[in-house]
């Protein structure tokens, strides 16, 4: 399994991860449980009437933390928005409760995908394990 899909499974079995950003210099910071892989990245998904998003057009600079069965994985990196309907589809497709308040022809459906990103896999008992992508 490659490393993305390996943090993507690891996301998904955690069910809710927690994305960090800034506004100013106060950091934010909320329960998410998006992400797909599509085009070979790993793409999250919010509304861009929201505040994340006005964040992340500010400082695209981000991280994410999973927490499963007593390990825990820390995504950084810069968080770029992608329109493509194909990869908004897939998301809706995954994860059909998003369908109740999104659609990817209704303009504020917004995917990200991470870019320049560096996953650390972490426990108490194993030595961390980072990779980048």
């Amino acid at each position: 399994m490659k490393d993305i899909e390996r943090v993507c499974k690891f996301l998904d079995e955690a069910q809710t991860y927690y994305l960090a950003t800034v506004e100013g210099d106060q950091p934010r910071v909320r329960p998410f449980g998006t992400a797909i892989i599509a085009n070979g990245r790993l793409y999250i998904q919010t509304g861009k009437v929201k505040s994340v998003s006005k964040q992340l057009a500010a400082n695209p600079k981000a991280e994410i933390c999973a927490f499963k069965d007593g390990k825990w994985l820390r995504v950084s990196g810069e968080l770029v928005n992608d329109d493509d309907h194909e990869v908004k589809v897939a998301m809706l497709e995954k994860m059909p409760v998003l369908k109740d308040m999104y659609s990817a022809d209704d303009g504020n459906m917004q995917m990200l995908y991470f870019k320049n990103a560096t996953a650390t896999f972490s426990s108490f008992t194993e030595a961390p394990e980072t990779f980048e992508f």
